[in-house]
């Protein structure tokens, strides 16, 4: 199997809008999501049948390590969510499944989608994947008349962040304190599941040039000279230094590897989680909107004045 996509020439659904505008839209998101799949050597197409969705499964629990009560999805749930429409795809390396990613429509009705999981084999990280499904998952969107997809991360994991505010230009609007609740898998362990909900409009020029290959580019030491202080930044010995900021942007730091961190030093996991959710969780519920993500592992949050 050659890498591609299922979308060229693929039939576009009832609900999505007719006009010459945008079917211009469809037309480039679908050659970005052929452009990306190609140069992650992939083919991303549609799951269905049994079979395919037990490997998918079977692919997040290789990828997560789920305790036996915290399996996210069962073959029977994803097998109906197929057939009521829903987005269900997989990434292919030959006859390898490699990559996947779940979502369903959400309100308002077949305008908006939620991704709810998304996983890459650890075999095959770093040959941006991950990326290719999430652009493919925008084609397949915008071809059924969806503007907006949303789903949730954990804050603390900075290549995820990066991932989402940088590559594909989504944006944060809420932080959700232990979501999920308990998870015990191999990832989270026994952290609280905090999460910051995305959204990602698919239409907005910065998505668009993310999904072409320009991804949003957020520099912690430029805004910094320009006047930023840090709200939370990283010490020395890796601990999270809470600091009063009062300024119009304030940075917001992130340990360098959670998932590593979770095992070495729970404790200091914990005290990580409890710092980022009251100072990035509270800039958030007073007015703030994190602009950007600077890969050395910082948020960039301007706060209106509330700091």
């Amino acid at each position: 199997m050659s890498a591609g996509t299922d979308l060229a020439g693929a039939a576009r659904h009832p609900g999505a809008a007719a006009d010459g505008s945008a079917a211009r839209t469809e037309t480039a998101a679908i050659a970005a999501a052929e452009a990306a799949a190609a140069s992650a050597g992939v083919y991303v197409r549609a799951l269905d049948g049994m079979a395919e969705l037990q490997r998918m499964c079977e692919l997040y629990e290789r990828i997560w390590r789920f305790g036996p009560d915290s399996m996210p999805l069962s073959v029977e749930l994803v097998r109906a969510m197929s057939k009521a429409g829903n987005y269900i795809a997989g990434a292919f390396d030959g006859d390898e499944l490699v990559g996947a990613c779940v979502g369903f429509f959400a309100p308002p009705a077949h305008r908006s989608l939620h991704s709810h999981i998304a996983g890459v084999s650890p075999r095959t990280r770093g040959r941006s994947i991950g990326f290719a499904l999430k652009v493919h998952q925008r084609a397949w969107a915008l071809g059924h008349g969806i503007a907006e997809i949303a789903w949730t991360y954990d804050p603390l994991v900075g290549r995820n962040a990066y991932f989402n505010i940088g590559k594909l230009g989504a944006r944060p609007v809420e932080y959700l304190a232990n979501f999920y609740g308990p998870m015990h898998d191999g990832l989270n362990g026994a952290d609280e599941t905090d999460r910051l909900l995305i959204e990602w409009r698919l239409e907005d020029p910065g998505v668009v040039a993310a999904c072409a290959g320009t991804p949003g580019r957020f520099d912690a030491a430029a805004e910094e000279a320009a006047g930023a202080r840090y709200a939370l930044r990283r010490s020395a010995t890796g601990e999270p230094e809470p600091a009063t900021a009062g300024t119009p942007t304030v940075l917001v730091a992130v340990p360098r590897d959670i998932e590593g961190l979770r095992g070495s030093d729970p404790a200091c996991a914990a005290r990580w989680r409890e710092a980022v959710r009251e100072v990035l969780g509270g800039l958030l519920a007073a007015g703030g909107r994190i602009r950007g993500f600077d890969r050395g592992d910082c948020y960039i949050v301007d706060t209106g004045g509330h700091s």
